[in-house]
């Protein structure tokens, strides 16, 4: 569903861009308002959830996509976690859907999927490995990768209920805005994907801004 934000962009309380292939890292205080923009069209911002005060709970793709009936995000979405809390509400939304069934990149799905040649490419799961690493104050452990979303990322069901990774549906300043309904961290790898059309095959940077309120 597409609905424009009312939130203005002079008013932002922070503003970062996020390199293809980088990661961002940083806690979404309760009632604070998240916007990410796909900056120059088709690019993946695989993004995982977690509870400031408890990582072990986490965004749920499962509990969202049972909750909500359908299986894509968009505007009017509640992300829920494992235990089935609202972590965030999708409040704004100008691409009109996105993934959370297609998982993120990973030099193992590289090989399986490409190539054997391809296992050292670098992929969303290295870099949250790196971010974790980097960033052992946020208590986030290996274990603790789970279900992530695919913002921006075009992955059709086909009728016999195959997914298929296809061209994105996202163009240049489309943007998905969501508000946190407790504190969560936010962990995104900016996808360097060059192997499938996630990415338009040329990964570019992502923009995020935030709101207090």
């Amino acid at each position: 569903m597409i609905k424009e934000s009312f939130r203005e962009v002079e008013r932002v309380t922070g503003n970062t861009t996020v390199d293809a292939g980088d990661y961002y890292l940083a806690i979404l205080r309760d009632g604070e308002t998240l916007r990410i923009v796909d900056l120059e069209g088709n690019q993946a911002a695989d993004t995982l959830f977690y509870a400031a005060d408890d990582p072990s709970v986490h965004y749920s793709a499962s509990n969202t996509i049972r909750e909500q009936g359908g299986l894509y995000l968009t505007a009017g979405t509640d992300l829920r976690s494992n235990e089935n809390t609202v972590m965030l509400s999708i409040v704004a939304d100008t691409c009109g859907r996105h993934d959370t069934l297609g998982g993120a990149c990973s030099t193992e799905s590289n090989t399986v999927r490409y190539d054997l040649e391809k296992r050292g490419m670098h992929a969303c799961r290295d870099s949250w490995m790196l971010a974790i690493a980097e960033h052992p104050e946020f208590g986030i452990h290996k274990r603790d990768i789970t279900h992530n979303i695919n913002f921006f990322m075009n992955v059709p069901v086909t009728t016999d209920g195959k997914l298929t990774f296809e061209d994105g549906i996202s163009a240049p300043g489309k943007y998905v805005e969501m508000t946190a309904r407790m504190d969560v961290i936010v962990l995104i790898s900016n996808c360097p994907q060059l192997n499938n059309p996630c990415n338009g095959y040329n990964p570019t940077p992502i923009q995020l801004l935030t709101w207090n309120q």
